[in-house]
C-alpha cells in the first residue's frame, strides 16, 4: 500500500480502539497448563510458562514442584499446586469457558478438520473419531487481530502427526478451541492454540503446543515429553499464546459480551475497524483530491518545461 493511501485510511481509522483485555484473565495468561484434579508429566517435557492445579494440589513428574521456578528445569515458569494463584487462573478459565459458549458459529460439514483452509471466525465442530487427521490451516487473510473460535460438540481428538498452521496474521491473533468434554492430542500433532477443556487434556508422546495453553477446567492435564509455550515466535511472536482477537466484557446485565477486535493490517500499517459507507466516501474523496493535486503538479511541470 502507498504511504499516501495509508495516510487516508489513519486519518479516517482515527478514534478506532485497536486494543482490548484478552479473553483470558491476566492470572490465567501466565499459565500455559493448568489442571484441575492433578497434573502429570513422563519426563522430559519443556513447559514455556507457569504449571498450575486447583483445587488439586499434585502435580508429578517433575522435581522441586513444591510451588517454585525450578522444576527440574523443565518449566520456564512457576510451578503451582494448589495455590492462591492457580485458584485465580481456574476461575478466570471458568469466565472464559461461559463466555466462549454464548458464541454461536458456523457449523462445519465434517469432524475431520484436515484439509480445511479457514479465514477467522466461530465455527461450531461436531464429534468424531477424529477431528484432525492431516493439515487445518488458520489463514487470517492479512489481520493482525484474526482470530478463531471452535466450539467442539463434545471432545477434541487429534491423529498422530497432525498439524495445526497459522499464517497470513500477527501480533494481535487468537486462538481458541472450546471443549465440552475432554481433549485428547495425539503422538506428534503439532498443534496450535488455546484449549480450554471443560474436563481433561492428555497431550500424546512427543505431540507439541508450541503457541498456547492446555487448559482443563475440571479435570487433569496428562504429559508425555511435550512441547508446550506461549511465548510464540516467527510472525506470531507477541499474541502471547494466541490469546488476541477478542474483546470481553459484561453488559449492564451482567452477561459476558464476546466481540472480534477491529481489523489491524500485519503489514504494520494502522489498524482499524473497516471503514463504514460514509468512511469510504471519505477515503474516496480524500483519494479523488490527491489524484487532482498529483495531476496539477504534473501539469505545471510540464509547463514549465514549455516555457
Amino acid at each position: 500500500m502507498h504511504n499516501w493511501i495509508k495516510t487516508i485510511v489513519l486519518l479516517v481509522a482515527v478514534g478506532a480502539n485497536a486494543h482490548a483485555t484478552t479473553i483470558l484473565g491476566a492470572t490465567l495468561s501466565s499459565f500455559t497448563v493448568l489442571g484441575a484434579e492433578t497434573v502429570t508429566n513422563v519426563p522430559t517435557s519443556v513447559i514455556g510458562g507457569n504449571v498450575g492445579v486447583w483445587a488439586g494440589n499434585a502435580i508429578t513428574g517433575f522435581n522441586s514442584v513444591a510451588n517454585t521456578s525450578t522444576a527440574d528445569l523443565q518449566v520456564t515458569g512457576t510451578v503451582e499446586a494448589g495455590t492462591p494463584v492457580a485458584m485465580t487462573a481456574q476461575s478466570e478459565l471458568t469466565i472464559a469457558i461461559n463466555a466462549l459458549n454464548t458464541l454461536s458459529g458456523t457449523p462445519l460439514p465434517l469432524a475431520d478438520l484436515a484439509g480445511l483452509v479457514l479465514a477467522p471466525g466461530v465455527y461450531e465442530v461436531s464429534a468424531g473419531v477424529s477431528n484432525l487427521t492431516g493439515t487445518l490451516t488458520l489463514d487470517g487473510m492479512g489481520n493482525a487481530n484474526a482470530a478463531w473460535v471452535f466450539l467442539m460438540e463434545s471432545s477434541l481428538i487429534t491423529s498422530p502427526n497432525s498439524v495445526v498452521n497459522v499464517i497470513n496474521t500477527g501480533a494481535g491473533a487468537g486462538v481458541y478451541w472450546n471443549v465440552r468434554s475432554s481433549a485428547t492430542i495425539d503422538t506428534n500433532t503439532t498443534f496450535m492454540g488455546n484449549i480450554l477443556a471443560l474436563a481433561s487434556v492428555s497431550m500424546l508422546t512427543t505431540a507439541t503446543d508450541n503457541c498456547g495453553r492446555a487448559l482443563a477446567s475440571t479435570g487433569a492435564v496428562t504429559l508425555q515429553m511435550n512441547s508446550l509455550t506461549s511465548a510464540c515466535t516467527g510472525i506470531l511472536s507477541g499474541t502471547e499464546g494466541l490469546s488476541g482477537g477478542l474483546t470481553y466484557e459484561l453488559d449492564a446485565g451482567g452477561a459476558p459480551v464476546v466481540s472480534f477486535l477491529p481489523y489491524a493490517p500485519v503489514d504494520g500499517g494502522t489498524g482499524g475497524e473497516v471503514p463504514e459507507p460514509a468512511s469510504i466516501c471519505l477515503v474516496a474523496l480524500g483519494l479523488a483530491g490527491l489524484a487532482i493535486q498529483r495531476n496539477r503538479m504534473r501539469v505545471k511541470a510540464v509547463n514549465s518545461q514549455v516555457v
